[in-house]
């Protein structure tokens, strides 16, 4: 009596390889699905790092805007005589060529050499200075520097240096009291024929993946000025 053949068939091989397939076919899917979650999560943390950082920069220094020292009246001594004009519009956005020029007190101690220095004894003299100044026994120094950021080509640059790459917008919205002697802000302006009245200032960032992952993504902070600006 014969045995039967023993083994596999042509159409059990078929099956086994067609289900072979569908399995790793499902599990490439789920790696590339794990893969382009993972780059696209890494994209949008990116550009919320980058977003976090120029707005906190910006921020801190636009509540340092109109700090000059210790008193009101501040002599200008500085080579160009420019400090005195600066004093009078500290913070200053052109909406043409999409600059910000802010004159604030040095942040910290990495500010680097600041444009003018104010020598004070905080009693009855204060006299601003080119560069770095030299304080007498009697006097404080308080740094000063004007900063101007501007966006152009996908780009925030802080005095020619880049900052921050792949910005698709910028733009800059004062809040504005009623009276220079008023704390609370009443309306918003995107200029100003003065200065005087700005309490607080909001900046908004459009920034944008440069390898398409995810969409573009709007970033926004208030800033209230700390000083009021006369």
């Amino acid at each position: 009596m014969k045995r039967s053949a023993q083994g596999f068939g042509l159409i059990e091989i078929m099956i086994s390889l067609v289900l072979g397939l569908i399995v790793v076919a499902g599990i490439l899917q789920i790696f590339i699905s794990a893969k382009n979650t993972y780059a696209s999560q890494n994209a949008a943390a990116v550009m919320q790092e980058d977003a976090r950082f120029i707005l906190t920069k910006m921020t801190q220094e636009i509540r340092m805007v109109g700090m000059f020292g210790c008193l009101d009246t501040v002599k200008d001594s500085s080579t160009n005589a420019d400090f005195a004009a600066a004093e009078r519009t500290p913070i200053r956005w052109d909406s043409s060529t999409k600059t910000l020029t802010l004159v604030t007190a040095d942040v910290g101690s990495n500010g680097g050499i600041p444009t003018w220095t104010v020598l004070s004894d905080c009693k009855s003299s204060a006299t601003a200075v080119s560069g770095v100044g030299s304080p007498t026994a009697s006097q404080l120094a308080f740094p000063v520097r004007q900063l101007v950021y501007q966006f152009a080509n996908g780009q925030i640059t802080l005095g020619g240096a880049v900052i921050v790459n792949n910005v698709n917008s910028f733009s800059v919205l004062f809040g504005l009291a009623n009276t220079t002697s008023d704390t609370v802000v009443t309306k918003y302006a995107t200029s100003l024929a003065a200065t005087d009245a700005v309490r607080s200032v909001r900046l908004t960032i459009e920034l944008k993946d440069a390898t398409g992952k995810v969409e573009n993504q709007t970033f926004s902070v208030l800033a209230a000025l700390r000083n009021l600006i006369n």
